[in-house]
């Protein structure tokens, strides 16, 4: 019971991960192609500054759930994609910086580096992140000792980069909205047209991503078994849709909550349908690891869930009082104050 809540945990931390990090991600693949002016590209760094190393917790959070939860997975995890893993960590630490150096020196050609940095370091962690989800969903030719018996391109498959397109275009989506929320003016305009242009792409990327995923792995059946649990990609699904419904309303946040909602039921229906596997063996299913295989010790998985109950609501509390605090539109006013970027 202990190793099924504690992948439910897992589960969780990962889509939320998408959920908030990925606007972040978003908004700086698309930054190229609508920020057009100096201050455009402020709003941009401004639209994500207070909330990107918070939501950046959660990708941490879900690494030490699979740290501490399950050990012999995060040993078997960070061995075998240990090349992908690594560029996507260089990717994080790129975009970080970016906000910290771009005004640490009054010149264009100094900007634009950081610039490029931000959208590095948001292009490559996004293709990586799906092209990783894609593979954990397939399976890994992975053996008894826990060795992947297979090299970083042969990550590199039809269904893998289908799985990295897709949530380039979720999150770039994604973004778009949340800039339509902070933006204003030409900015704002753009925000719209790219989320409406951009759905339709998602929108068909989404049908052939679950169609080759019955095709590709086992998670349709798995979650077939258990009835309840399409209501996952259903509510994938209707999250993706309502939310251009919203956007013709020009209901702006409501179109960005409805895209959240689309990405983590995608997230939550891929982690549903590995179970009970965090790591499924191509070779033979007695390779795979499972929650059972790799969990801690019950004592450790009791108290680490202690832990989770005691500090999670204060952790929640702060990060909702950040997005009640900075959730209205970027002014001109602000940018021309000390706290901005």
């Amino acid at each position: 019971m202990l190793e099924t809540i504690w992948f439910g945990v897992w589960g969780v931390a990962w889509a939320v991960y998408c959920m908030l990090d990925g606007f972040d991600l978003g908004l700086g693949i698309l930054m190229p192609f609508i920020a057009r002016t100096e201050q455009d590209r402020r709003v941009v760094f401004n639209a994500q500054g207070p909330f990107w190393d918070g939501n950046e917790v959660w990708l941490i959070t879900a690494g030490g759930v699979t740290f501490a939860a399950f050990p012999k997975a995060y040993a078997v995890m960070f061995s075998a994609l240990y090349l992908p893993l690594l560029l996507l960590l260089f990717g994080l630490i790129l975009r970080g910086v970016s906000f910290e150096f771009r005004n640490k020196v009054d010149s264009p050609a100094w900007r634009r580096v950081w610039d490029t940095c931000l959208v590095v370091g948001s292009f490559v962690p996004s293709l990586l992140l799906g092209v990783a989800f894609a593979n954990l969903f397939r399976g890994l030719p992975i053996d008894r000792q826990g060795h992947m018996q297979a090299g970083f391109f042969d990550l590199l498959h039809p269904y893998g980069w289908l799985g990295g397109v897709l949530f380039l275009l979720l999150f770039a989506v994604h973004g778009a909205l949340w800039l339509t929320t902070k933006a204003q003016g030409d900015l704002h305009r753009r925000a719209v047209a790219a989320a409406q242009i951009l759905w339709v792409p998602m929108i068909l990327v989404t049908v052939a991503f679950l169609a080759a995923t019955y095709w590709a792995t086992p998670l349709w059946q798995h979650v077939g078994s258990r009835p309840f649990l399409l209501v996952l990609p259903l509510l994938a699904v209707a999250g993706l849709v309502s939310a251009r419904a919203w956007m013709a309303r020009q209901r702006w946040w409501a179109a960005w909550g409805a895209s959240a909602v689309g990405i983590a039921g995608a997230v939550l229906f891929g982690v549903a349908g590995m179970y009970p596997n965090l790591l499924r063996s191509t070779l033979s299913d007695e390779f795979s690891i499972t929650v059972f295989n790799a969990a801690s010790s019950p004592l450790t998985l009791k108290i680490m869930l202690g832990v989770v109950l005691v500090f999670l609501p204060p952790v929640l509390a702060y990060q909702a009082w950040v997005y009640r605090t900075f959730k209205d539109p970027i002014t001109e006013e602000f940018l021309s104050s000390e706290h901005s970027y």
